[in-house]
C-alpha cells in the first residue's frame, strides 16, 4: 500500500528534477490541479473534514481524464432542501422514511416549538399546521 503512494510521488519528483536540470535558467512552474466539483448541484465541500474530490489522474480509481464521464452523484443536502415541509395537524409527527422495508426506524418528532423540525435519519422536515383557537 505504501509503495503505491510513494512510487508515483517519487517518479513525479524525479521527472521534475530532470526537467529542471535539463532546462535553461527559466524556472518551471508547478502545475496547479483544479479540484473537480463535489456534486453537480453542490460545488464545494459541505463539511470541514471532507476531502476535495480528486482531480483527473490523481487516483487509480480515476483513470479516465474526462471528468464529465466520471460518476458524480447529486448532493443529498440539496435534494432534501428541495423537499417541501410537511404540515402535521397535531403535536407529534411520525417518520419512518417511507418505502416500507427501505425506510428507517420509526421515530416521533415533537412539534411544540414553532418552525420546521427535521427527521434525524432522512432529513425530511415536519411542521405543525397553524391552528386557530
Amino acid at each position: 500500500m505504501l509503495s503505491r503512494r510513494v512510487v508515483p510521488q517519487l517518479n513525479l519528483t524525479l521527472r521534475s528534477l530532470a526537467r529542471a536540470a535539463s532546462s535553461s535558467s527559466v524556472p518551471a512552474k508547478p502545475e496547479a490541479s483544479v479540484p473537480a466539483p463535489q456534486a453537480p448541484n453542490y460545488p464545494t465541500t459541505w463539511s470541514t473534514s471532507q476531502q476535495q474530490r480528486p482531480a483527473a489522474g490523481s487516483n487509480p480509481r480515476f483513470e479516465q481524464t474526462a471528468m464529465e464521464l466520471q460518476p458524480n452523484p447529486l448532493s443529498a443536502m440539496e435534494l432534501i432542501a428541495d423537499e417541501p415541509v410537511r404540515l402535521v395537524h397535531g403535536r407529534k409527527a411520525v417518520c419512518d422514511g417511507g418505502g416500507g422495508p427501505l425506510g428507517h426506524p420509526k421515530i416521533f418528532l415533537n412539534l411544540d416549538q414553532p418552525g420546521p423540525r427535521p427527521c434525524g435519519y432522512c432529513g425530511i422536515r415536519f411542521e405543525q399546521a397553524p391552528h386557530h383557537h
